[in-house]
């Protein structure tokens, strides 16, 4: 008989509704031990909090996060807030023994990431488990990819080249806090290159040992305030990088990310070139993983896999039918009940990055920032 889970967030924005809408419906698709209690739910605005806590049917509010460390009875602490404040919260959190599960990128910064992987760390050794919201991992043509590459389908991996471009971050978009580096701590790179960065690592399997060179660039130094569109404010941040990198085992990689890219709107893209093939995914089709092997030269194509299959497809049996397609909130769901799972005693369908392999990711990020303003390459074993 599964037993309730009580859980709190913090945060009811863009990732509130996402995070809510995933521990809402884990329990109604997945066979899980431990079933979702939506118990309290943290903002600062009240009006707005308590509207969203009567929709998504979250039992209590606050609007001060620490309220939540004092509540004995909240098991896990889910975190969707701006990058700055992730360090403080999650500390607070694994301090007082709850489970954290916190959006990406780990930190707005390499100093609060570390801070954050050290904690997890000493949490760790008494039971306190950590998660990273590094969702497109649950898409099931990605976890099926992580499994062709396991099982060696592949060979030695040659190749990696991921972009992630959209278009919304033109010259009429507010400065919100994703545009002030104090609240974000990087723009595009931290907000989209992270997501490919880790997806390569994950897929690879293997490290980043190097950062060959990366371009920064802000095109739109100045924004609208948000409510006094005549008004503009400093952008800091950038709105795209470029970087070029080698994984440990010697394949090459390139990560592109950019939010003023015409006719992109979440263009989560990445290929791996093998020495026995190769395997590509787009987030904008993201029920399609295309593979290509070479092991009959009558047949070496690029073949389309509709990665919606009970029992052959990862997430696919607890869904619907053959090609009845999944979106952008699945993978969510499916990373809930991940986290459900290993917290239950369970193994996961596929691996979930805790806060030390986001950290990690965290280090590429600084590395290639390092190397857009110095002009130079970077090794991660100097960026600690």
């Amino acid at each position: 008989m599964p037993r309730p889970f009580p859980i709190a967030l913090i945060g009811q924005k863009f990732m509130g509704r996402a995070h809510s809408n995933a521990w809402s419906q884990v329990a109604r698709f997945f066979d899980v031990s431990l079933t979702p209690l939506l118990h309290t739910v943290c903002a600062r605005e009240r009006g707005e909090l308590e509207a969203f806590a009567e929709r998504w049917r979250w039992l209590n509010v606050t609007t001060d996060w620490r309220d939540i460390a004092g509540y004995d009875d909240v098991e896990l602490v889910d975190i969707g807030t701006p990058n700055y404040v992730h360090a403080e919260q999650s500390i607070a959190m694994l301090e007082a023994r709850k489970h954290v599960a916190c959006e990406k990128p780990l930190a707005g910064t390499l100093e609060d990431a570390r801070a954050m992987a050290q904690a997890a760390k000493k949490a760790a050794k008494r039971g306190v488990k950590t998660f990273v919201w590094f969702n497109y991992r649950r898409c099931p043509a990605v976890a099926l990819a992580h499994k062709l590459v396991r099982e060696g389908r592949l060979g030695a991996i040659r190749h990696v080249r991921a972009h992630y471009l959209q278009d919304w971050g033109g010259p009429s978009t507010p400065l919100s806090w994703r545009f002030q580096r104090k609240l974000a701590g990087s723009g595009a790179h931290g907000d989209l290159n992270a997501h490919i960065v880790d997806m390569a690592r994950f897929l690879v399997g293997e490290e980043v040992v190097e950062v060959h060179g990366a371009i920064a660039r802000t095109f739109i130094a100045e924004r609208p305030l948000p409510g006094s569109p005549r008004k503009k404010g400093k952008s800091d941040v950038d709105d795209c990088v470029l970087f070029l990198a080698s994984f440990a085992g010697g394949g090459t990689a390139s990560f592109e990310a950019s939010r003023l890219a015409p006719g992109h709107q979440n263009d989560n893209f990445i290929e791996l070139n093998g020495e026995k093939g190769s395997l590509r995914f787009s987030f904008e089709n993201m029920n399609v993983l295309e593979l290509c092997e070479v092991s009959d030269p009558r047949t070496d194509g690029w073949k389309r896999i509709m990665c919606t299959s009970a029992g052959r497809h990862p997430y696919a049996a607890a869904w619907w039918p053959d090609a009845h397609v999944l979106g952008y909130e699945h993978g969510f769901v499916n990373m809930a009940a991940d986290i459900l799972r290993v917290l239950g005693g369970e193994q996961p369908e596929a691996p979930l990055p805790d806060f030390e392999d986001a950290y990690r990711t965290q280090r590429v990020l600084e590395a290639a920032l390092l190397s857009a303003k110095e002009r130079c390459a970077v090794k991660l074993s100097q960026v600690k």
